[in-house]
C-alpha cells in the first residue's frame, strides 16, 4: 500500500526570498517553549524542517544525541545540508519525508516537533497523530503555529489589510488553515492526545528595526514571486495588478522608521504517557 500523500498545496512555496526568511528562524526564537525539555542524549524528528536552522540548533542542544529532519521538498533539504555542513554539525541528517505517512517504526524518538507545519496540511489531525505514534512513551510531542488573524503591525496601511485577507483565503484555497495557532489545541485533542497530557501556550515573533525591515522586504518579493502569488492569481481572487500594489505597500513599510510587526504563534507539549491505562 502506497504511502499517504499531502493532498494542499504549499501556500508560500520555495522562491527564495521564502527560503532566505525561513532560515533567519532559530531554536530559540521559535522553539524556547520545548528547550528546557531537552536533553543531551534525546533523539528528535523535526517535520518539516525547511531549511534546517532550526534542526540544526537542535543538534547543537543535544550532542550525544541525534537529530532527523524530515521535509517533502528536496530544495529546502539541500539549503539545509549545506547548513550543517557549514556549520560543522554531525548528528544531524536529512530525509524527503511525506508527514502523512512517517517511515519510522512505532516509539523512535524522544521528541517529534514541528513548526509552522499544520496550517498548510490537508489533515493536520492525521499528522499530529502520526507524530505521537513514532514519539517514545514518557517522550515529547510539539508543535508551534501562527495565526494570521492575530497579526498586528504598525503603521497601519490599508494595503497590509489586502494582503492579510488575500493570504488567508489563498492559503484555505490550498487547502491550510492560515489560523492555525488557534486550533492547535483542538487538533491535539482531536488527534487522542489525552487532555491532562497536553499544555497550551502562546509565544510571538516581534520585528522592529531591522527585523522589521527583512521581514517587508521579503513579503515585497513574495508577493510577485512566490507561490502565493501563483495561487492567488489562479484562484482569480484578484489581478497582477493587485500583487503589485500588496508589494509596493510592503516595500513601503518596510522603510518606515517605527514599524513592527506581532505574529502570535499557538504552541503546545504533549507528555506521551507512559502507558496507554
Amino acid at each position: 500500500m502506497a504511502a499517504p500523500r499531502e493532498k494542499a498545496t504549499y501556500a508560500h512555496g520555495h522562491h527564495t526570498s521564502v527560503v532566505e526568511s525561513h532560515a533567519r528562524r532559530t531554536a530559540q526564537d521559535s522553539a524556547a517553549f520545548l528547550l528546557p525539555h531537552l536533553q543531551p542524549h534525546f533523539t528528535i524528528l523535526d517535520v518539516g524542517c525547511g531549511p534546517g536552522t532550526i534542526t540544526a540548533d537542535f543538534a547543537e542542544l543535544v550532542p550525544q544525541g541525534k537529530v532527523t529532519g524530515v521535509d517533502r521538498a528536496e530544495v529546502v533539504l539541500e539549503n539545509a545540508r549545506a547548513h550543517v555542513q557549514q556549520r560543522g554539525i554531525t548528528n544531524c541528517t536529512f530525509e524527503i519525508v511525506d508527514a502523512n505517512g512517517l517511515p519510522y517504526a512505532d516509539a523512535s524518538f524522544d521528541v517529534v516537533f514541528c513548526h509552522q507545519v499544520l496550517q498548510h496540511v490537508n489533515d493536520p489531525v492525521g499528522i499530529l497523530k502520526e507524530m505521537q505514534r513514532v514519539a517514545k512513551p514518557g517522550g515529547i510531542v510539539a508543535a508551534r503555529e501562527a495565526d494570521y488573524k492575530s497579526f498586528a503591525w504598525y503603521p497601519e496601511p490599508a494595503g497590509l489589510d489586502r494582503w492579510l485577507s488575500w493570504y488567508r483565503q489563498t492559503a484555505r484555497a490550498c487547502g491550510g488553515q492560515p489560523d492555525a495557532g488557534r486550533y492547535v489545541h483542538q487538533w491535539a485533542k482531536e488527534a487522542g492526545f489525552r487532555k491532562e497530557h497536553l499544555a497550551l501556550s502562546w509565544s510571538s515573533w516581534f520585528y522592529t528595526g531591522e527585523a522589521a525591515t527583512k521581514f517587508g522586504q521579503s513579503w515585497e518579493d513574495r508577493a510577485l514571486h512566490s507561490n502565493f502569488a501563483t495561487e492567488f492569481l489562479s484562484h482569480s481572487f484578484g489581478s497582477q495588478g493587485d500583487l503589485d500594489d500588496i508589494s509596493k505597500t510592503w516595500k513601503e513599510w518596510a522603510l518606515e522608521e517605527d514599524n513592527f510587526i506581532l505574529i502570535p504563534n499557538g504552541e503546545i507539549i504533549y507528555k506521551v504517557p507512559e502507558s496507554s491505562s
